[in-house]
């Protein structure tokens, strides 16, 4: 079994020549042409090729790290406040104990 990568243009816009999977003194294993339209190579997974620019990824990590950024900025501010409250409810309460205003007394005992 053996698969044919088309040429492409790069991402320097330099015309790579097609090939065949696996290539020569390549991994036995990698049939399918795999990567991106810019970028192609030899691999094991038949599902690996992506009909677009390698550069569109790295718009994904970009979003990826934002859409982070955004939940940790969340997560800390959770954080603060939950610190906050935890602070007020601690520092607002009372620092004695209430006096019951009864005194006790052993049973069976009088006194004069």
């Amino acid at each position: 079994m053996s698969a044919e990568c088309s040429s492409y243009l790069n991402a320097d816009k330099v015309l790579v020549s097609g090939f065949s999977c696996p290539r020569a003194g390549g991994d036995a294993r990698a049939v399918f042409c795999c990567g991106f339209q810019d970028v192609k190579y030899c691999c094991d997974d038949p599902h690996s090729f992506f009909p677009y620019e390698h550069s569109y990824m790295w718009w994904l990590s970009v979003g990826a790290l934002v859409g982070l950024s955004i939940a940790a900025v969340v997560l800390f501010a959770f954080i603060i406040t939950v610190c906050v409250l935890c602070y007020l409810f601690i520092s607002t309460k009372p620092r004695s104990k209430l006096d019951p205003g009864l005194s006790l007394q052993m049973a069976g005992k009088t006194s004069c």
